[in-house]
């Protein structure tokens, strides 16, 4: 083990059995592809995270709120997995200063791209699973989440985001917002789509989610967020 990835082993609070495991989560497919070693990155990983990461939180909810109903639960899960969050959690790991890039990526920003930290960080997670067990990766989630969980869970509303934020627009402006599917990418497992919301005052926001209809949701809260006279509360409608 280098000296750089036992560094971040320690940072993660567990000493790999099979380093080559945290090496693989590090490595993005830009990187291996330029080395014609096309299966040696974190694709494979960072699916198998997701589950786990899920499957943590899951549980920690579960556990936490045992008077809340499924449908809090839930959009309390979904805000705390989202891509940013993940992404948020993976700069405070500092991971962006360890990934391993191709110089296309690299040229292009990728090393500060939330899809490509939010991967990251689910990888890692497959890594631990695989080396440590669930064990591993459950004692490393409770550790990253430990001051992110709310006293409770956001009631659900029955209106989803894009629905409140219409008829604040109709409302307020005779208008709606405007949505507009900016491109995507990833692999074609676990694509992310970029949307943009314009508001009829012409304010833009964009939002990235594994589905366009997630990525549109995601920019309608956004905007009710920065409203101040709309309280954002409503479920994911995933």
């Amino acid at each position: 083990m280098s000296d750089d990835t036992a560094t971040l082993s320690r940072s993660l609070g567990h000493a790999f059995a099979s380093p080559e495991l945290l090496a693989t989560a590090l490595t993005h497919s830009s990187f291996a592809n330029e080395r014609g070693d096309i299966a040696n990155h974190n694709e494979r990983l960072e699916f198998l995270g997701d589950a786990v990461l899920e499957l943590c939180v899951s549980e920690e909810i579960f556990a936490r709120y045992p008077e809340s109903p499924e449908g809090e639960l839930t959009l309390l899960r979904s805000q705390l997995v989202n891509e940013g969050s993940l992404a948020a959690m993976a700069k405070a790991l500092r991971l962006e200063e360890h990934i391993r890039l191709g110089k296309g990526e690299e040229n292009q920003g990728g090393r500060a791209r939330p899809a490509l930290l939010s991967d990251v960080f689910e990888a890692v997670i497959g890594a631990l699973f695989l080396d440590g067990g669930y064990a591993a990766a459950r004692r490393f989630v409770a550790e990253t989440f430990r001051d992110v969980w709310p006293d409770r869970p956001l009631a659900p509303k029955s209106k989803d985001f894009k629905s409140r934020l219409q008829e604040h627009t109709q409302k307020t402006h005779k208008a709606r917002p405007v949505y507009a599917l900016l491109g995507s990418d990833g692999p074609e497992h676990d694509k992310r789509f970029h949307v943009r919301l314009t508001l009829p005052d012409g304010r833009e926001l964009t939002a990235v989610d594994k589905s366009v209809k997630k990525a549109e949701q995601l920019a309608a809260r956004m905007a009710l967020e920065s409203l101040a006279d709309v309280a954002p509360a409503a479920d994911d409608a995933s």
